[in-house]
This record gives structure tokens, sequence and C-alpha cells, in this order.
């Protein structure tokens, strides 16, 4: 990675923030919407934004209060709406397009909240790196002229770390995150106690030491994926009983441990990327 390349983006980045005057962000309490809202708060003022974080049933509580610790230490307000996708029509469903029906919901109240401060820009933390992947969201966000200004100024994933990490953000080595309603395969009828289930699953995880972890429901088998450097751990005799045991009491009948480890839109790897548009 050019070092001074990122830091040219950052500054490119500042100034498109600027010109926008006043903004809301989507919050989510990850690695690029925390680093968005602490570059927002320079380029524009604690007082010309509103982070906005959306809870529902797919955005685990734990990542809820971490984005409301995290809000608070970059001095900036902070405002928890309710966007709940199960009462989205066919979201339950859960087509391929999901995520473009989800966010424009998100978006059309996060215009409401930007209206009704007076705010002139609605922007999202997608980075350039998620052109590369099954993004219907994108297509709300272009719809609901919703800025996406990290992509807009070219900065990747590990840009954005490493200049999180230089302003001494903490979440600039956050595990990745997606919504628990990525943890379906699509065309798998989705619902609040699958979900809890998901999350349940999830957090067991997390307690045991594994940091990057995604919980796949495929019916009554969970399948677990966590980084290759952590499969040799999880099969390990004390974690595997562990696992196997906490995920069967959860509700699953069959745990099993996906050899190809972790990785993201792993949903998506049954689809026919190339005849989809994004």
């Amino acid at each position: 990675m050019n070092e001074e390349l990122a830091r040219k983006k950052e500054n490119d980045l500042i100034k498109k923030l600027r010109d926008m005057g006043s903004l809301l962000v989507a919050f989510s309490g990850g690695v690029d919407s925390t680093y968005l809202v602490h570059v927002s708060k320079e380029a524009v003022g604690a007082g010309n934004m509103l982070a906005v974080t959306a809870t529902s049933s797919t955005y685990p509580m734990s990542e809820l209060e971490e984005a409301k610790a995290l809000a608070l230490g970059a001095g900036v307000r902070h405002r928890v709406i309710t966007s709940e996708e199960l009462d989205i029509k066919g979201f339950k469903d859960n087509p391929p397009d999901r995520c473009y029906y989800c966010k424009g919901e998100l978006f059309s109240k996060l215009w409401e909240a930007a209206e009704a401060e007076s705010l002139a820009c609605v922007v999202d933390g997608s980075n350039s790196d998620d052109a590369g992947d099954y993004r219907p969201g994108m297509r709300a966000a272009r719809e609901k002229k919703v800025a996406s200004p990290l992509k807009e100024c070219g900065l990747t994933k590990n840009e954005i770390r490493f200049l999180s990490r230089e302003r001494g953000i903490p979440t600039w080595d956050k595990p990745a995150y997606a919504c628990l309603a990525s943890r379906f395969p699509y065309g798998d009828r989705i619902d609040a106690d699958k979900l809890k289930m998901v999350e349940r699953s999830e957090d067991f995880l997390k307690k045991l030491g594994f940091r990057q972890v995604r919980v796949r429901h495929h019916g009554q088998i969970a399948r677990v994926e966590l980084p290759k450097e952590e499969l040799e751990r999880a099969l390990a005799c004390g974690p595997r009983e562990s696992i196997v045991g906490e995920l069967k009491n959860i509700g699953f009948s069959y745990v099993a441990l996906d050899l190809e480890g972790y990785r993201t839109g792993s949903m998506n790897e049954i689809l026919g990327l190339v005849s989809i548009k994004k």
C-alpha cells in the first residue's frame, strides 16, 4: 500500500466533505463509517453533522452498544432510529436483491432525519473495494441520492484501516461485519427467531476469543466460518466440544466447520454474478 497516496485520498475526502457543508452519516460502528464520522467532524464541524445508527432484528445489540460508545468517543451527535427489515414486503423471503429493499427503506428514513436537522447531504461508508462484490444496496444509494465519499475518493479498506490507525481511531483493526441477514442462503425465509440463533451463536464464538466469525444458517445446520489460521484451534478438543454443545443448545441439530475459512460474501458464491446487474 502506498501510504502517501492514501493520505492524498484523505485530503481529497476532507475537501469533498467540506464542500457538502453539512451532512448525516449512516453510522454502523464499523471500520468505514467510524472513520467517515471522524473525518466528517474535521471537515464540517460537529455542529454540522449527525451520525445515525439504525437498529433492527438484523443488527446485534452488541454492535449497537459499541456504536453508541464510538460516537460518544468521537464527540459527535448520535441518534438511533428503527428500520426493521422484517417489516419490509418481500424481505423475509430473502431474494438475491434483498439488500436493495433494505437500503431503500433505510436511506428514506435517513433523509427524513437529515431534513429534520436541515442537513444538506446523506453519506454512507461504502469504500472502493465494495464494487468488487454483489452489492444491490448500491443501487438504492444511487436512487436515494446518498453519497459514498470514501468510494468516490478511491479509498480501499486497507487504506481506511491505515488512516484510522494514524488518527488513533479504535476501529482500525475491527473485523469486517455485515448484517445478520447475510447469514442465510438466498431463498431461505428469514425470521426473528433464526436471526437470534445466529446472533447468539456468533456472540458465543466471540467470547471464546474468535474475532472474525460468521455462522451461516442452513436450516438445521450451522456452518461456521473462521479465519483459516484459527481453524486448528477450533478443532481442538475443548473448543470443539464447547462450540458443538452451545450451538446445539441454541437450536441447531448439526454444527459444521467450513474448511475454506472465513470470506466475505460466501453466500454470493452460488449466484451467477456475471449476469447480475450491480
